[in-house]
């Protein structure tokens, strides 16, 4: 099973969105930007570029709390409105060190991305865009993108990389922490790792 950096490595290549993401079509929008990510990459690996760039041009797209709704499940229901933001909080904030730390580790020099044509349909508001990411020397990664169509555009609530949701690996590892230290045990767990992430 590949970890949860290996999988943020590999879809951050493909998840920045430029400020047109309300009128582009979803796989449109994924292909004319991979370029300017790659490019990035390429000119500076220096942290605080990459976390201006993961701020910028990636996380905007994502709808966190839906997806920190989808990791943190069940439970979710029983959190207090004051929970649920610091759940949302922390979360987004972990992924921001893990896209950053995976930006750092990418070349960006020798891989190219297949954006798979995607058939949106009038009234199309939840669809999977797919892609193939390709490295020589490696086995072609499947990536899936589950988006739904907001005021605000297109958004992220899912990734999908070879079968593997990056929702549901999150949701194992938060259901055990929420057994073991309920809500707020949570809570404190990732903000004590996201201090840790902060000060390497």
């Amino acid at each position: 099973m590949r970890t949860v950096s290996r999988i943020v490595g590999v879809l951050v290549l493909v998840a920045a969105w430029t400020a047109h993401a309300q009128t582009t079509p979803p796989d449109v929008l994924v292909k004319n930007t991979v370029n300017e990510v790659l490019s990035v990459i390429q000119q500076n690996k220096h942290r605080r570029v990459l976390r201006e760039l993961a701020e910028k041009k990636v996380l905007p797209h994502f709808d966190f709390r839906e997806m920190t709704r989808l990791a943190v499940g069940r439970a979710w229901r029983d959190a207090s409105a004051a929970q649920q933001q610091a759940l949302e909080n922390n979360f987004r904030s972990l992924l921001v060190a893990t896209y950053t730390t995976a930006l750092s580790q990418t070349t960006g020099t020798s891989q190219t991305v297949e954006v798979r044509p995607l058939h949106l349909k009038p009234g199309d508001g939840d669809v999977t865009v797919k892609t193939l990411v390709r490295e020589p020397g490696r086995q072609p990664v499947a990536i899936d993108y589950r988006m739904k169509a907001t005021p605000a555009g297109w958004k992220v609530y899912d990734v999908i990389v070879e079968n593997l949701s990056l929702v549901t690996n999150y949701r194992g590892s938060f259901t055990a922490e929420i057994g073991r230290s309920g809500i707020d045990g949570l809570i404190k767990t990732l903000n004590e790792k996201n201090q840790r992430l902060a000060g390497s």
